[in-house]
């Protein structure tokens, strides 16, 4: 292997979301590949297995109060990098501002780096000032996308030419688990962050409710955490849909729930290469999704392993989710296809595409 076989992933935590999952998944790629891993996670939230140390700033800093305390988070980044010898970092964080950039760039020195874009909404990672972007970026060892659309968009916009597309990788299971307790018989899944700016409750509950397939027994699902919990729930009770619709914590542990849905859906007004759909076509279990930037239209073959349906359309959505409860011949063809359209999307695959990466 070329140069130090060290490297660190940043990541804001290791809990809840999606790009959260994805570091644990990558810490075990890169370990089976043969580096030793360093976990650097900024805020103290651990829910997801992960290979490796892991360096717990939320829990080091906690007594620390203020402006400060992120500088002193900084320093820290920099002195264990350095006396860890550590010289190739993948930063796995959303980068909204300049200053703290300018300070991670200073942190990150002359390293090997490599910035995760894991959402369409380039705003999350990106200034807007294509002159600071590529100021920060430019140089960077590679800006690493989760979609091909994502990456597209960095070309346009900021004239990256420092830039790579792959995919979030997936765990096959072989076996089925034991049903959950306390769930409905036949349930339509959500899972994922309780966020209404970003998942589109108001589209999903509309939806299911103008489907009517909870007449036909076909309850709906929802398992996360978030800022969005209460909304959700108002909306419920307001769509008197109390009795058809079911919500739930965050499951770290959540192939049961997907392995006995009848299917899971998606609503974002934008993602990036959403984890869960491949989670869920890799458990076998077929997709409704919304046409949304950036990622279902990469992994959902319309009809063949789930349903695309055009973004913001209730009535096209709730069709979808009619069809796909009521048309068996349908479902069943979504069903057998759905494990093995993500096939290429394996740890082991996906390793190779790091490994070929990271030893260029």
């Amino acid at each position: 292997m070329k140069n130090n076989n060290k490297i660190a992933i940043v990541s804001a935590s290791l809990g809840v979301g999606g790009a959260e999952r994805f570091a644990g998944l990558l810490s075990f790629m890169l370990h089976d590949l043969g580096y030793e891993v360093h976990h650097i996670i900024i805020l103290d939230y651990v829910d997801y297995d992960l290979k490796g140390k892991l360096v717990n700033l939320g829990k080091l800093f906690a007594d620390e109060k203020g402006v400060f305390r992120a500088v002193k988070k900084g320093k820290y980044i920099a002195k264990y990098l350095a006396e860890n010898d550590i010289q190739m970092v993948i930063d796995n964080r959303s980068r909204p501002t300049i200053a703290r950039e300018l300070f991670t760039k200073w942190i990150y020195g002359n390293r090997k780096v490599y910035y995760f874009f894991h959402s369409s909404n380039l705003e999350m990672y990106l200034t807007n000032s294509v002159f600071w972007a590529k100021y920060i970026f430019g140089k960077a060892t590679k800006l690493v996308c989760v979609s091909n659309e994502i990456e597209k968009q960095l070309k346009d916009k900021y004239q990256f030419t420092n830039t790579k597309t792959i995919y979030n990788p997936i765990v096959f299971y072989e076996s089925v688990a034991e049903k959950p307790e306390a769930i409905p018989e036949e349930y339509i899944l959500f899972f994922g962050r309780l966020e209404e700016e970003i998942k589109n409750f108001s589209l999903l509950l509309n939806s299911f409710s103008k489907s009517k397939v909870y007449q036909n027994s076909t309850k709906l699902l929802i398992i996360g955490d978030g800022s969005g919990k209460d909304f959700i729930l108002d909306k419920i009770k307001a769509l008197q849909l109390e009795n058809q619709i079911q919500v739930l914590p965050f499951q770290k542990n959540i192939t049961p729930y997907i392995q006995h849905a009848k299917c899971t859906i998606l609503t974002s007004y934008f993602e990036g290469f959403p984890m869960s759909i491949i989670e869920s076509l890799a458990a076998g279990i077929p997709v409704i999704s919304v046409d949304c930037e950036t990622g279902p239209k990469e992994i959902i073959q319309n009809n063949v392993n789930g349903l695309l349906v055009e973004n913001h359309n209730e009535n096209a959505l709730s069709e979808a989710i009619k069809t796909m409860i009521e048309d068996e011949k349908l479902y069943q063809t979504c069903k057998n296809n759905a494990q093995k359209s993500v096939e290429h999307l394996s740890l082991t695959t996906i390793a190779q595409q790091w490994k070929q990466l990271l030893e260029a």
